[in-house]
């Protein structure tokens, strides 16, 4: 279902409710129509997120009967994962401007979980916790044009990483590809940015690449 529709028809339901079904969507999904409801409606359905459990099959029938949106034809899987795991990946799939809005009200509001869901967040930053070798098994992956978007405004030390994974030849190229590209809206490089997360996640879960924590103090011995 269009995410403006679901929104739109969602503002009208009790906030327990909106939680039950944004945590059977994708995560993808959920951000798209969160991003969509009242600011205090959203950070609302956020805390809610959070206390979620495994809900009953009676209780899912109830909503699906109640709401009858062809969305929830696959309610009776009872897998949930953790809640700020959840979070964290609707938070990842926001855009900057909604993320940084809710992530600041819940701050303000459950700073312990606000913190905890940051640590589980993935940013393009923490591309540095990703080793020489899973950063080559990223670029065989990653489009060149899609690279070059994504790697506007951010630090050098992030263009660095991935240019001293390049040949010296394709590194010169993609400086020489980034100079020439010029202006680019912030939404197009937070795109291009999450397509490469999506990427690194992928091959993480795959067992490809391996992704330390910002904190992990346990080397690595070859």
């Amino acid at each position: 279902m269009d995410e403006e529709v679901l929104a739109n028809f969602l503002k009208s339901e009790y906030p327990q409710t909106v939680a039950v079904i944004v945590s059977r969507v994708t995560s993808e999904h959920a951000a798209r129509v969160l991003a969509r409801l009242p600011e205090g409606f959203a950070l609302d359905v956020v805390s809610r997120l959070l206390r979620i459990d495994t809900v009953q099959k009676d209780i899912l029938d109830g909503i699906e009967k109640t709401l009858r949106v062809e969305f929830m034809n696959n309610l009776s899987d009872n897998k949930q994962p953790d809640s700020h795991e959840r979070i964290a990946d609707i938070f990842n799939s926001l855009d900057r401007s909604t993320e940084n809005r809710l992530m600041g009200e819940l701050e303000k509001n459950n700073p312990k979980n606000a913190e905890k869901i940051k640590g589980l967040m993935f940013t393009f930053e923490d591309m540095l916790n990703i080793d020489s070798a899973g950063i080559q098994a990223l670029l065989r992956k990653v489009e060149q044009e899609r690279l070059v978007v994504a790697l506007k405004g951010t630090s050098q030390e992030i263009r660095d990483l991935f240019l001293t994974n390049m040949s010296e030849r394709a590194g010169r190229m993609m400086e020489e590809d980034m100079e020439s590209l010029g202006p680019v809206r912030a939404s197009e490089v937070e795109a291009a940015q999450n397509e490469i997360i999506s990427i690194a996640k992928e091959l993480a879960v795959s067992g490809e690449i391996y992704i330390a924590s910002a904190n992990e103090d346990d080397e690595l011995i070859f």
